[in-house]
């Protein structure tokens, strides 16, 4: 039995034991209180924000926004277009030394810990604290990754929220490799660049495995701020950083002491670099974007696309080099406009003065700026942008004429100080050896387009002296006359009637009224002579227009305007004229170039096309280019009189499995139209050969080649000059002229200014190529004609010479002295 004293003694005991423990019970309640409420709340949060969070599945399958890169046909780069540069990299492709300094830098528990790391976040917590501002972030690798890929970058509570619910089911959803390698694709280093790989070619020009460890640390300590530890704008900050991150990989044993020490000593080296760049072709990126565009959108841009295009890089590369120099070489002969500017040069200026001054101009095509530092009597010293010192000797400076006005050109210098003067900045063309010549931006333009006859695939394309200066497309977009160039088009239709290269028209003078001109017409030869009756082989390789236009007349400008639509040209846009036979219909240079690979392929219409394929951001072929083929060894329609520009069915020789590279024969809907018979297609490369032989275009049998062919192309007032050649596996159609239509000057035909083009670029390009001559087909015949009637002469005539005809197409042996009679054998037609 207890006694009341001792009860209460318990009491009290129990009193003084329960003061003790209730303050601890009551926080321990309150700290679970808080919890159970915290994570009510954060539960309550997360089913809020859970529709705004990303699945699991859109989490696997984020697309980043990858540059659209072009490519020529082999593979090298063209150009890489979109608003950020990101070359995304496997965690397998991450150098081990790339790998650890982003880990030092920032997340060296990475693969050891949970995303979210409650310590970190505590430590950053601290040390802002003490510093009183933001110093240290809290962020560890997969959160980074969750803010940079599935969240915006705003410094909300909410947004922090979202970052840890996405960090919590990455966490769970992705293996670390997959994480560091999201992380190392996605994160900002400026400069437009995101992802690791990105970063090492903008800042120092290499991919990931050429990088230094001081390069890694440099790219490693930039994701914290990338403005301010930006190696080109702030290489001290940076280097300062660099040696933070070269202490931590230190510290945790990723680098020895010697390395470290070494990589510290390393000089920032930091410098921009463009995407590299191996094949120069600015018009066919573009014209590769805008289809692009059309197909996928704006997605085109920003989804990884890898367009292989039909260009080839040596090609490419000489189209550029025949195109910017002959137009340099033309501008030449018009004259020395003076220098694009003035300086006042200091007797000591340094070189790195120099740089500065020539680095306000900007280089344009090959040419380069450059400030002239002294002169000799016929020489002169100048400074050339990021080259350094140049000498231009007499030979790069006689040609600098003042230009005077139109046409118009000063006496011939004879000194260098008649041309230049110290403190002139001017434009050089400058070669690697410190020799340079004298050079101005030319306002004339040109174009030239090479393709493939037998498939349409356009090997090179050039739009213009400097796409980055002018991006007009001139190859597509300008919509020029091609003048005589047009001529072989219905010298075509004409052997189709009935004619035949030695059919005879007269050279004479001719007035033609009516037919659609509003006054009357006296054409004449572009050398102003004329004669008589002459073969129309001749006419063509010297290109007369008095010979023309009468079988134009002949012909009759609807019928050619139907014949001309099989070789792509449009009838809507041709004059119902007899102007038409001097070719006054708009055309561009790439439909020339189309319709010559009529001629050049044996007689198909072939499109011509720029993208072989498509390959989207996980290597997979998307889209394949399927060109039909001119096929000369399929079999042919029995008759081509009613011949119509649609494919022919016809069953395939296995021979022609060989344009496939060996993949069998052709399908029937992969075979290009036959728009000429075989028969007309010969005898007009025979005529064209001519052309180059003896005709317009004899500058080219500097060439030495027996199987090359073309026509020349001028038009009024020497406004546009064109020359359209082809050898049997490539055709290419050069174009000069100004955008605002005004004169090249007297004399400045397509024999002068176009063809020298054509030859630059052809010389090359034919290089190694071996000749190929295409064998006659049935149908045709040789006979010996009189060279000045065109009529048939005994096999014994001394005079005579020989000529190829269509079978059913044959002149008489009757001696014409004018006119067709006894040449043309069509009766009821008359020849003007």
């Amino acid at each position: 039995m207890h006694s009341p004293r001792g009860e209460r003694k318990q009491r009290e005991s129990f009193s003084v034991k329960w003061k003790q423990v209730r303050i601890p019970i009551a926080a321990l309640g309150g700290v679970m209180l808080f919890t159970l409420l915290g994570l009510y709340a954060y539960a309550c949060t997360y089913v809020y924000l859970e529709p705004s969070l990303p699945t699991s599945e859109q989490m696997r399958h984020v697309a980043l926004k990858v540059p659209l890169r072009i490519y020529t046909s082999t593979g090298d780069l063209i150009a890489q277009i979109g608003a950020q540069q990101r070359t995304p990299v496997r965690y397998d492709q991450i150098p081990p030394v790339v790998r650890d300094a982003f880990l030092a830098a920032e997340d060296h528990r990475f693969f050891h810990e949970s995303g979210i790391s409650l310590l970190a976040i505590a430590r950053a917590a601290v040390v802002d604290l003490i510093a009183g501002r933001k110093v240290q972030g809290g962020s560890t690798i997969t959160m980074q990754a969750a803010r940079n890929v599935f969240l915006t970058l705003d410094k909300t509570f909410r947004r922090k929220l979202q970052e840890s619910f996405v960090t919590y089911q990455m966490d769970h959803d992705f293996t670390k490799q997959e994480i560091f390698q999201l992380y190392l694709n996605v994160i900002f280093f400026g400069q437009r660049s995101y992802g690791i790989a990105a970063a090492a070619q903008t800042y120092f020009g290499k991919s990931l495995n050429e990088l230094t460890v001081a390069q890694a640390a440099t790219l490693a300590g930039m994701p914290q701020a990338p403005s301010l530890y930006n190696p080109i704008i702030h290489p001290h900050l940076a280097a300062a950083r660099r040696s933070y991150v070269l202490q931590r990989m230190l510290d945790l044993g990723y680098i020895n002491a010697a390395t470290a020490e070494a990589a510290n000593k390393a000089p920032v080296g930091a410098s921009p670099h463009a995407p590299r760049i191996a094949v120069n072709a600015p018009y066919v990126a573009e014209m590769v974007r805008e289809q692009m565009d059309q197909w996928y959108g704006p997605a085109a841009e920003t989804a990884g696309y890898r367009v292989y295009t039909t260009i080839d890089g040596r090609l490419q590369s000489l189209a550029n080099r025949a195109v910017q120099l002959g137009l340099i070489e033309y501008d030449r002969r018009h004259g020395w406009r003076g220098p694009i500017g003035r300086t006042v040069l200091a007797a000591d200026a340094t070189p790195a003065q120099l740089e500065q001054l020539v680095d306000e101009y900007t280089p344009v095509g090959m040419l380069s700026p450059a400030v002239v530092v002294k002169l000799g009597t016929q020489n002169a010293q100048v400074y050339v942008r990021s080259r350094g010192f140049a000498d231009i000797e007499w030979n790069g400076l006689s040609w600098a004429r003042k230009e005077l006005g139109e046409n118009a050109l000063g006496p011939a210098p004879k000194t260098a100080a008649d041309v230049l003067a110290r403190g002139d900045v001017v434009y050089v063309v400058a070669d690697e050896s410190g020799h340079a010549q004298l050079a101005q931006v030319p306002q004339a333009q040109s174009a030239l387009v090479a393709l493939d006859p037998n498939d349409g695939s356009i090997a090179a394309l050039v739009g213009g002296f400097d796409y980055y200066s002018n991006k007009f497309n001139r190859a597509t977009q300008a919509e020029r006359l091609p003048g005589s160039g047009f001529k072989p088009i219905y010298y075509s239709a004409a052997l189709h009637k009935g004619f035949t290269p030695a059919t005879t028209l007269l050279n004479a003078p001719l007035v033609v009224g009516g037919e659609g001109l509003e006054a009357t017409w006296r054409p004449e030869n572009d050398s102003g002579a004329f004669g008589g009756p002459i073969r129309l082989r001749v006419a063509l390789a010297h290109s007369l227009n008095l010979v023309s236009i009468r079988l134009m007349r002949d012909l009759g400008t609807q019928y050619v305007s139907h014949w001309a639509s099989r070789f792509g040209f449009d009838p809507k846009t041709m004059p119902q004229n007899l102007t038409l036979a001097l070719g006054t219909l708009p055309v561009t240079p790439l439909q020339m170039a189309t319709a010559y690979s009529v001629f050049a392929n044996g007689g198909f219409k072939v499109t011509p096309y720029f993208i072989g394929r498509v390959e989207d951001a996980s290597d997979k072929v998307i889209w394949q280019s399927t060109p039909r083929i001119a096929c000369a060894l399929c079999a042919q329609p029995a008759s081509l009189d009613d011949l119509k520009p649609e494919p022919t069915p016809a069953a395939f020789l296995a021979e022609a499995s060989d344009l496939r590279g060996g993949e069998g024969p052709l399908p029937p809907d992969r075979l290009a139209p036959r728009v000429i018979s075989p028969q007309n297609d010969y005898l007009m490369n025979s005529m064209l050969k001519d052309v180059i032989k003896y005709g317009t275009g004899v500058r080219a049998l500097a060439l030495n080649r027996s199987d090359i062919a073309g026509k020349t192309g001028t038009t009024n007032d020497y406004r546009d000059a064109w020359f359209n050649g082809y050898a049997p596996e490539l055709e290419a159609t050069v174009w000069v002229g100004y955008d605002d239509n005004r004169s090249l000057g007297y004399d400045e035909e397509g024999a002068h200014v176009a063809l020298p083009i054509w030859m630059h670029f052809m010389r090359y390009a034919l290089q190694g190529v071996p000749q190929w001559q295409r064998p006659m087909p049935p149908g045709i015949v040789r006979l010996r004609i009189s060279p000045r009637t065109g009529a048939l002469v005994s096999d014994e005539s001394p005079n005579g010479i020989s000529e190829v005809f269509m079978a059913n197409h044959l002149p008489t042996a009757a001696p014409g002295v004018g006119g067709a009679q006894g040449t043309q054998t069509q009766s009821g037609d008359s020849i003007f």
